[in-house]
């Protein structure tokens, strides 16, 4: 785990703080799979904004991640360029002016890296877009070799299923 002690810095009112970091990210399970972030740690840059009424965080940087296509289970890779903007009140009146990632002005840079890629990962990470993924009979990968499989013979348990759609 990667954190960042703002008490570290000293900045006064409308001042900007930029740190170079390497940020923690372990290895995300996505549908029962794993993928691996490269590099790890991730060099990133933070921004530390000083206002009057409390602090903007800013966190830049940029991951790919490495694992099996959904389709095929193929290698694929996924690069990602990111950015989050986090604040935290002076005195938060509320949840929305404190930020989940702040605790005694320590900032938890992996939890929110990770949050950050997972709310921009797509729902399925595909080694090409036009990838044709596994044959449903046979388990062959179809981007290797397209093939289509004649007409089996059905199931004897579905006989009364077919004989329903033949009379009508």
């Amino acid at each position: 785990m990667t954190t960042f002690d703002l008490r570290s810095i000293h900045i006064r009112g409308g001042d900007q703080h930029r740190a170079e970091v390497s940020v923690d990210l372990g290895v995300f399970l996505l549908g029962g799979q794993a993928y691996a972030p490269q590099p790890d740690p991730t060099p990133a840059t933070l921004a530390i904004t000083r206002a009057s009424s409390g602090t903007v965080l800013e966190l830049d940087f940029a991951v790919t991640l490495d694992g099996p296509c959904f389709r095929c289970l193929g290698d694929a890779a996924l690069t990602l360029s990111l950015r989050a903007r986090e604040y935290q009140a002076t005195k938060p009146a509320s949840d929305d002016e404190r930020s989940e990632y702040m605790e005694d002005d320590r900032v938890d840079l992996s939890a929110w890296a990770r949050d950050t890629i997972a709310l921009a990962l797509p729902d399925k990470i595909l080694c090409r877009d036009d990838c044709a993924g596994l044959c449903p009979v046979c388990g062959k990968d179809l981007n290797v070799e397209p093939h289509e499989h004649a007409e089996t013979v059905s199931d004897p348990r579905w006989a009364a299923l077919e004989s329903l759609r033949e009379e009508s």
